[in-house]
């Protein structure tokens, strides 16, 4: 695996552009009539760039391993996924721009239904309006304080939120409360620090290491559960917002900086929090943009001449395929595919279509499935595909990659990068 280390002594900078599309869970699976809803959907100008290009398949993290969004997408920026793990809550945390301190500990919230039993029986409460979100955020959660730790519960989108503890000794290894499916209770929190007991140190400063992080992780679990609690007082009475799941605890990272790394001036499109926060983490340009694909593209065509480097993300494609609605998917890539003649029409010099992952909406979520990727330059040794799919991807000239050599591939085809060796 060609490494960012590697990468950042061949780098040669120069005024070639790149543009990065992702499609949120691209990748889909074939339905009744034996296609999936890339191969269902009219993509004319996603096919001239196939057209010019090439296309293949990428893995996010690795053949069957089943992928969330961050990790995905620490693999797309050619980060490690396995060495750079990024909870989920520092990620929507930092995209709704909260002012983050080294004693903060996030979480990623769902506001979900549950029924009398406690089974869970809608993880996303029916998708609530982001307004409803609001008020439950703003109103019936705020002013929690559990045995001194401050909390902040702010709205995200729709049925998301993100939870923010503050004050000292606070580890984030544990465990998620989201089950992941309906039909469950949900899961108590867990450590899942290193137990020291038991376990070969090389140090007695090691070990008391790991006793200490084993110990705040304990005492984090019991401060968690207690906000869970209240928290649940407090939505009994609402409807269908009447619990929360929580996932992805984390607390700041140290990552390499992305324009360092890859000497770009790159900007960030995404309308989604999450997105704009992991964007944000590694050293991009968030750029303001409206709520819809047009603005989005609209944004893209503003800011074309102030960067080198754009990372632009659709949500719509994995939000319809983990609703299970195929039809949905179809009419995002559609609706996307509109405006990609505006990006054609800028010239950039390369162009990376691909997802983070595969949703397809036959399996309602993320899956392990290879993502449909084409690049386009005019480099490129150019294949006989002609439209875009996977059952096409299958022969083309791009073949099968590891989603972390995609920046590699686009510095190549920019120019970007000098020879290895004399």
């Amino acid at each position: 695996m060609i490494t960012q280390e590697f990468l950042r002594k061949l780098v040669v900078k120069n005024e070639k552009k790149i543009v990065l599309l992702v499609f949120d869970g691209l990748g889909g699976l074939p339905n009744a009539s034996g296609k999936t809803e890339l191969e269902v959907a009219k993509h004319p100008n996603l096919d001239r760039l196939v057209q010019n290009g090439i296309c293949g398949f990428t893995d996010p993290i690795a053949p069957g391993i089943t992928p969330g969004s961050g990790p995905a997408h620490v693999s797309l920026f050619g980060y490690d996924p396995l060495k750079y793990e990024i909870g989920r809550g520092l990620l929507d945390t930092l995209g709704i721009d909260f002012e983050f301190t080294n004693q903060d500990m996030a979480a990623r919230g769902n506001f979900a239904t549950k029924d009398d039993k406690g089974i869970i029986t809608d993880r996303r409460a029916g998708r609530i309006p982001t307004e409803t979100c609001n008020h439950l955020c703003n109103d019936v959660l705020k002013d929690i304080t559990i045995d001194g730790i401050k909390t902040f519960v702010m709205p995200v989108k729709e049925h998301r939120f993100s939870v923010i503890f503050r004050g000292a000794n606070l580890c984030d290894r544990i465990s998620d409360t989201d089950p992941q499916k309906e039909g469950l209770k949900p899961l108590p929190p867990q450590n899942i620090a290193d137990d020291p007991k038991g376990l070969e140190t090389g140090s007695k400063q090691e070990a008391n290491a790991k006793l200490c992080t084993f110990n705040n992780a304990k005492s984090t679990i019991s401060i968690v559960s207690k906000f869970i609690e209240e928290a649940n007082k407090r939505l009994k009475n609402e409807h269908p917002a009447n619990t929360i799941l929580l996932r992805g605890f984390s607390k700041m990272i140290d990552i390499p900086n992305f324009n360092d790394v890859y000497q770009l001036n790159s900007a960030a499109i995404a309308i989604y929090p999450m997105y704009r926060g992991l964007a944000r983490l590694v050293g991009m340009n968030v750029l303001k943009t409206g709520t819809t694909i047009e603005s989005e593209f609209e944004t893209l065509k503003e800011n074309f001449g102030k960067f080198d480097f754009f990372f632009m993300h659709i949500k719509e494609t994995d939000s319809a395929g983990e609703d299970g609605d195929f039809e949905r998917k179809v009419k995002a890539i559609e609706e996307t595919d509109k405006y990609v003649s505006k990006l054609i029409d800028l010239k950039p010099d390369v162009v990376v279509v691909t997802g983070d992952h595969s949703t397809p909406a036959l399996w309602h979520g993320h899956s392990w499935h290879p993502v449909p990727t084409l690049l386009y330059s005019q480099y490129c040794r150019r294949d006989s595909i002609k439209e875009f799919g996977e059952t096409n991807c299958l022969s083309g000239a791009f073949g099968r990659q590891p989603a972390q050599n995609i920046m590699a591939l686009a510095m190549a085809n920019a120019g970007k990068l000098k020879k290895y060796g004399a």
